[in-house]
């Protein structure tokens, strides 16, 4: 058995949006996990631990601290 992550949007009837091509000849057996209210998702905004607001000042340009050939980014 494969697994497979996938993630559905519904639309304001509860109608699939844009729902995934499956294989051919198969049964799929699935498990629905409602996440968080999308408009919430979308107005997520980063924002810093308690702890440290206030407390952290960024000096200078962190991109250029360590050299590129560091990161282990695959190119």
């Amino acid at each position: 058995m494969q697994s497979q992550h996938i993630i559905l949007e519904t639309d304001e009837l509860g109608n699939i949006k844009n729902p995934p091509k499956l294989p051919p000849n198969k049964r799929i057996e699935s498990i629905f996990l409602v996440v968080e209210d999308i408009n919430k998702l979308d107005s997520l905004v980063n924002q810093p631990h308690p702890d440290l607001v206030g407390q952290v000042q960024i000096v200078g340009n962190v991109f250029d601290s360590v050299p590129e050939q560091d990161w282990e980014i695959l190119q």
